[in-house]
């Protein structure tokens, strides 16, 4: 009798390991998957300007193997720019084997990742798209470099470029679109130029246009935004 009973604790046992293991692994697992994150730099950057940012979304729980810059040229023109953010989140998605990741762009990167979004079919691979103190509707700063690069004269306020990009809907997609501008940038002008109809704009009262790369409690803010 005590035999049959122990034969039975045991197949208890086992039972209950065969039937919560997996479970609870696969729910740490789920709790673990986090969308990777893509920063796109602006005129005159590279990847290197999104120090301060890989700090805040480090602090905020992002591994290292979940955030990538891309680095592009910003001479050229945006279209083509973004042609290479398709390659590049193509390669991100490879690698992650995620099925969407999230965008952080900033200044002329706004441009790059719109055109993408809207042209290039990009709003299938995009989950969120952050937009700090983005030139989505174009800068009249730009005008100061037209004849040293193709990207700022798509940058000008009234190009075709520009045109092509505000016709139709501005927020394509079942992308969640966020963007954060301020009246004390001094290079997007209008600084109103970052609002996008169908997302969500917010104003902060004073935050300078690099200010946007090291303002630490704004990109913590970015950071819970994608995580949310």
């Amino acid at each position: 009798m005590r035999k049959i009973s122990r034969a039975l604790a045991l197949t208890a046992a086992v039972a209950a390991v065969l039937t919560t293991g997996p479970a609870a692994t696969g729910t740490a697992e789920a709790a673990s998957a986090r969308t990777p994150v893509v920063f796109v730099h602006g005129y005159l950057s590279d990847a290197a300007i999104w120090g301060s940012a890989r700090t805040a979304f480090r602090s905020a729980g992002y591994k290292d193997s979940e955030l990538f810059s891309y680095t592009y040229d910003f001479l050229s023109s945006n279209e083509a720019s973004a042609r290479g953010l398709a390659g590049f989140v193509a390669k991100v998605k490879k690698d992650t084997g995620a099925q969407k990741v999230d965008i952080v762009n900033h200044s002329m990167g706004g441009l790059v990742s719109l055109w993408y979004a809207k042209e290039l079919g990009g709003t299938a691979d995009i989950e969120h798209m952050a937009s700090l103190a983005g030139s989505n509707h174009g800068t009249y700063t730009a005008g100061l470099c037209t004849v040293v690069s193709a990207s700022c004269g798509e940058m000008t306020p009234g190009s075709a470029f520009l045109g092509r990009l505000a016709s139709g809907d501005e927020t394509p997609g079942a992308v969640d679109y966020r963007t954060w501008y301020s009246p004390c940038d001094g290079v997007i002008n209008p600084f109103t130029s970052t609002v996008l109809d169908g997302a969500v704009n917010i104003l902060l009262p004073c935050v300078t246009h690099l200010g946007f790369l090291t303002d630490e409690g704004l990109l913590s803010q970015v950071a819970s935004y994608l995580k949310a």
